[in-house]
């Protein structure tokens, strides 16, 4: 008794859908297209305005650190002055402003 040969499938027997709808545009998908898009664009709006507060607390910072060195430069010209004027009776030793210390913000 002879074994009768089994068809074999393979990659290419697989029946597909791929290009059977032809090129009009299905509803539904341009709607899901939409609604991705929009999506996507309130992500990006979310992104952006995190990132421009990044910036604005950047820039803020450089203020600060701008107005404390001013603060220092004038303090030391204070102190330098006092002490090119040299140790005559009428010098007045320097008078010690209180600093704020050190601050670090995150």
């Amino acid at each position: 008794m002879a074994i009768p040969p089994r068809n074999l499938k393979s990659l290419k027997d697989i029946r597909t859908h791929a290009g059977r709808v032809d090129g009009t545009v299905v509803p539904y998908k341009a709607f899901m297209k939409l609604s991705c898009l929009e999506m996507e664009r309130f992500r990006k709006e979310k992104e952006r305005s995190s990132a421009m507060t990044r910036v604005n607390n950047i820039d803020n910072r450089f203020r600060e650190i701008e107005a404390e060195k001013a603060s220092i430069l004038a303090r030391l010209a204070g102190t330098s002055e006092s002490k090119g004027n040299g140790a005559g009776a009428d010098s007045k030793p320097p008078v010690r402003q209180a600093c704020e210390g050190f601050r670090l913000r995150y």
